[in-house]
């Protein structure tokens, strides 16, 4: 009977023992670790590839690589390092979900599914400051995390705010304090529109000033389509409206650009410029051309002096804003990697691009096991 009584006993104490733990790893929780090391330098390397990754990284001022899962964000260096590095900081939030990353300078602001905008400092991982807004969606960045921190659905950034849409509302935060700017109700169909680099928050209905939430008076008629856009479709310095009209919006007031009004054009280093017919056209602020590079070609953007271009067998091109003459030209790949992936995502920084890979001919659907062209799918390139 004693023998009996002390089986059950200890059978009783081992399952108090494993739900204790199990309440331990899994009750709601917030950890975070920071940082004590110096912030690291900026470096500036030789254009070409520097390695690959199985993680889509938000860079940080050219200094850090921010990273998404479904319940953390997290942060490494160097920028340029050619694989994915000890934690420099993290926060966890459990079980609430990672909606989205965005950044100003060294700030990192976090949307997560409770409606909790969390900003930390991209130099020690320390939270700057708190506030709430609406709901946000669940974890959608797969396993890369690119659409997290490259196109987070409902967060946009600009002009000293951050904007948070979640149905008809609209809110705006300041950057620097997380101070609230204003928040409107706004018609259908303005949920996830797109910022401008001259400080307003676009979507298919008008635009509202990033300062005080009013309707900018004047506005074409959407719906829109931005053009040289930051990551997150972010600080676009232009678009075309409803009409396919193209304007520049680099100031609170947009102006008017006849050579955006081509399908194929777009905004990149200061330059509006189109790829059609087997020649890339850099055109003047009144129109006219300035340049010509002939060859098949898709823009990827642009950094300060240069246009990039990614050829059909996946060369980088760099060409110089003032001539359109090649500045640097070479091959994306990995050592002896082949050359059978599509473009899926993309950041490009000041220095450095990060490419997520599709495989060529794969499925759809991001959850396949064949939907990525390898494990560390995610190219990291310096210009």
């Amino acid at each position: 009977m004693t023998r009996v009584l002390l089986r059950g006993s200890a059978a009783a104490f081992l399952l108090l023992a494993t739900v204790l733990v199990g309440w331990r790893i899994l009750k709601p929780a917030e950890v975070l670790a920071t940082s004590k090391t110096p912030y690291p330098p900026l470096v500036v390397s030789a254009p070409g590839v520097l390695g690959r990754i199985n993680v889509a990284p938000l860079i940080i001022e050219d200094r850090l690589r921010v990273y998404a899962a479904k319940h953390q964000v997290r942060a490494d260096e160097p920028v340029y390092g050619k694989s994915v590095y000890t934690t420099r900081w993290s926060l966890r939030r459990w079980p609430e979900q990672l909606s989205g990353v965005v950044a100003a300078g060294p700030t990192v602001i976090t949307r997560w599914s409770d409606g909790a905008l969390v900003a930390l400092d991209g130099r020690t991982g320390r939270i700057a400051w708190r506030a709430e807004a609406g709901a946000g969606p669940g974890y959608a960045g797969h396993r890369t995390g690119a659409a997290t921190v490259w196109d987070p659905p409902g967060l946009r950034i600009a002009a000293g705010a951050v904007v948070v849409t979640v149905d008809h509302q609209i809110w705006a935060y300041d950057v620097s304090t997380g101070a609230e700017r204003w928040r409107v109700t706004a018609p259908a169909g303005c949920a996830d529109g797109f910022t401008t680099a001259g400080g307003a928050y676009v979507c298919a209905t008008g635009a509202y000033d990033l300062a005080t939430g009013k309707a900018v008076p004047g506005w074409p008629a959407g719906p829109f389509v931005p053009a040289g856009c930051a990551v997150a479709r972010s600080g676009c310095a232009g678009f075309r409206d409803g009409a396919s009209r193209g304007w520049l919006a680099d100031a609170p007031a947009p102006r008017r650009s006849p050579a955006l009004d081509r399908p194929e054009s777009t905004i990149a280093a200061g330059l509006v410029v189109s790829a059609g017919n087997g020649v890339v056209t850099a055109y003047r602020e009144d129109g006219s051309t300035l340049w010509t590079w002939s060859g098949q070609a898709r823009l990827l953007g642009g950094v300060t002096g240069r246009v990039l271009l990614l050829t059909p067998d996946h060369y980088l091109v760099g060409l110089d804003v003032r001539d359109g003459r090649a500045r640097y030209r070479f091959r994306l790949a990995y050592r002896k990697e082949d050359d059978l992936w599509d473009l899926g995502g993309l950041m490009v920084s000041e220095h450095y691009v990060a490419i997520e890979r599709r495989r060529k001919g794969g499925p759809d659907d991001p959850d396949s096991p064949i939907y990525y062209y390898t494990t560390d799918t995610v190219l990291l390139v310096a210009l």
